[in-house]
């Protein structure tokens, strides 16, 4: 399954982002705390060059919380800066400010030597779809300017937003780029959600989630659904899970399509636990293959 989802809307943002560059002193690249590195689109390193950048790990309340610490210090590592917060219930957002305000203290320093007055920190934000843009600005405004929705692709045009005296916020469309190299990061994309599902084979999406499940997470796996690890037979898996679950169709017979949506359904809705889809060790191994 070749996965490819590049939105007309998306191509003119790129171009849009380009434009406004110019007009802020700061990137907030937003990213899913539960694949950091597969929700950061290689494009927009291209887009934005050289501006200071901050990354904002989203949803780190669904994400495993000692993958998400492990993360921010792989960033840190890189010499980048990664905060990790949860813009639903409004968690961690004072480090959003405040890790702003650090990475452009010098440049501030350098205005107030010119005589220049202090003024609020012009922010844009990217990231792909469904990664909580539009509720982070909403938090951050304290009040619903940006339109929200759990599907990609809502916001599909550029406003600024007022964020209190310190932030200017430019809110961007999420971009995806238009084809995966590596397949599994599209199935990383589109398990959480930020691909729509209607171009997805959902059958994929759970043989891959519960492939995932019986290497990272087997004891999960077994709890919900009282195996650890997925049968060459997927008939036999998907019959034993469907009989557990009850997921059946007209005559009793198992439904095989319902039961892809449950499984898939359970990984987003949190019943399997908090799940991590990039883990550190394993990129750090790739990229230690990578130099030998």
């Amino acid at each position: 399954m070749t996965i490819q989802w590049f939105p007309g809307h998306m191509a003119k943002a790129r171009r849009e982002v380009q434009e406004k560059l110019k007009l802020v002193d700061i990137i907030f690249e937003l990213i899913d705390a539960r694949l950091p590195l597969s929700s950061r689109n290689p494009m927009i390193d291209e887009v934005i060059n050289q501006k200071p950048r901050l990354l904002i790990l989203n949803k780190a309340d669904m994400a495993d919380e000692s993958e998400t610490r492990k993360w921010v210090q792989y960033f840190a590592d890189q010499g980048a800066t990664a905060v990790a917060i949860n813009s639903l219930e409004g968690k961690g957002l004072q480090k959003v400010t405040k890790a702003a305000q650090e990475i452009l203290a010098e440049k501030w320093e350098r205005m107030k030597s010119r005589g220049m007055k202090p003024r609020a920190i012009r922010a844009m934000i990217v990231g792909i779809p469904n990664v909580g843009k539009s509720t982070l600005i909403n938090r951050l405004a304290k009040k619903n300017i940006a339109k929200t929705g759990n599907t990609p692709g809502v916001t599909k045009s550029q406003q600024w937003i007022k964020v209190g005296k310190e932030i200017e916020l430019l809110d961007t469309p999420g971009i995806l780029w238009p084809k995966f190299e590596d397949q599994e990061v599209g199935l990383k994309l589109a398990i959480t959600g930020a691909i729509k599902d209607a171009i997805m084979n959902m059958e994929d999406l759970a043989v891959y989630g519960l492939n995932f499940l019986s290497i990272h997470y087997p004891e999960r796996m077994e709890e919900r659904y009282g195996i650890t690890f997925v049968h060459e037979n997927l008939v036999e898996t998907f019959d034993h899970i469907g009989k557990l679950r009850r997921v059946l169709g007209p005559g009793g017979e198992i439904d095989y399509d319902k039961v892809s949506e449950m499984i898939v359904r359970d990984i987003r809705d949190l019943n399997l636990g908090r799940i991590s889809f990039d883990i550190v060790d394993e990129e750090l191994e790739k990229e230690a293959l990578a130099k030998k």
